[in-house]
């Protein structure tokens, strides 16, 4: 029997764990006209009403998480896992103080602040100035992490997506679990499942996707609506 049907066949004892962005919703220009397929929303809540947990983890607030995806009764933590992490709060005037510093469009996350470039006329200008930016952030004792076209600044306080999603399965006693990403910071979702019963690790690959996670991953997929469909046989 395949993970995947040792996976389905008690759901009552699973959880699945979903990145949103780049992960449900397809990657955009820009952050703010991401959208949910109404066909994932669907499987998401068909997907809810079978498993014990249904959780999104994402670099969103867990608020703008729930908005985006917009199915009642999945769990939503944001901002990496930061949100379970009361320590991370004092850091967020300090995060804002230098991301105010910074020559560049910022995109507020409360926890956290992102710097996309995505759009940047010259990325490798772009590029190099945020790296810049990004060894300020680590002399002022910030976080500097890149993504997808990103540079996000968090806090020094150890609370990533693996934290997170060991924290649901421990509140849920769950020890089989499915995870599915697609950038760097999954790689620490993808670390959460280490030593359970049944652990699944899922990428969504595409041009822009880390190796290091398509290299870990149990099961690749080429994009969002390609999980869909790796989803609908759960």
């Amino acid at each position: 029997m395949s993970p995947l049907e040792r996976l389905s066949e008690a759901p009552d004892r699973a959880a699945i764990v979903l990145d949103v962005d780049g992960t449900l919703a397809p990657i955009v220009t820009r952050p703010e006209e991401a959208a949910v397929p109404e066909e994932t929303r669907r499987e998401v809540a068909r997907l809810g009403g079978r498993y014990a947990l249904v959780a999104c983890v994402s670099g969103r607030t867990g608020e703008d998480a729930e908005r985006l995806v917009g199915v009642d009764g999945v769990r939503y933590v944001g901002s990496h896992g930061l949100e379970l992490e009361p320590e991370a709060a004092r850091w967020s005037e300090e995060i804002h103080r230098f991301a105010a510093g910074v020559d560049w469009p910022v995109e507020d996350k409360g926890l956290t602040v992102s710097f996309h470039y995505r759009e940047a006329e010259d990325e490798d200008a772009a590029l190099e100035y945020l790296e810049q930016v990004a060894e300020r952030a680590r002399a002022a004792g910030l976080v500097p992490r890149f993504g997808r076209k990103v540079l996000e600044i968090r806090p020094p306080v150890e609370a990533h997506k693996g934290t997170a999603v060991r924290q649901l399965l421990e509140e849920a006693g769950l020890r089989r679990a499915l995870y599915a990403g697609d950038d760097t910071t999954d790689l620490d979702a993808f670390r959460g499942l280490d030593g359970l019963e049944v652990a699944i690790r899922v990428a969504v690959s595409s041009d822009e996707a880390p190796e290091e996670l398509v290299s870990a991953a149990d099961v690749v997929v080429s994009s969002p609506a390609q999980l869909v469909e790796l989803l609908k046989g759960l």
